[in-house]
């Protein structure tokens, strides 16, 4: 079961245990991540999921998808060139030691 950090905007850290299959929302609302809202529960409807992604966890997830990019462009933070929903991002091996930076402001 993967590792995931998530930082919050204060820069303190909170380190989750994953299980593979679920999405970093589920795993961020199940342990109590502050900032992560997912007002939708993870229908990709809202945007209040957001998260940045660190450059070397962004290269080995990619790119969101044309759905994915298009709510970006929505989200009440700014968007960086990292930014994912985190209810779109399901876990497996390759998210161990992900890091996920938790935005100033959902709303």
């Amino acid at each position: 079961m993967p590792k995931l950090i998530f930082i919050s905007p204060d820069g303190s850290k909170r380190e989750v245990t994953a299980e593979s299959g679920t999405s970093v929302m589920e795993n961020a609302i199940d342990n109590g991540v502050e900032g992560i809202v997912a007002e939708c529960g993870g229908s990709m409807s809202c945007g209040t999921c957001h998260i940045y992604l660190d450059e070397e966890t962004f290269e080995r997830l990619g790119e969101p998808g044309s759905a994915e990019n298009d709510l970006l462009d929505f989200v009440n933070s700014p968007r960086r060139p990292t930014s994912r929903l985190s209810c779109q991002l399901k876990v497996d091996d390759r998210f161990e030691g992900a890091i996920f930076f938790v935005p100033e402001s959902q709303y």
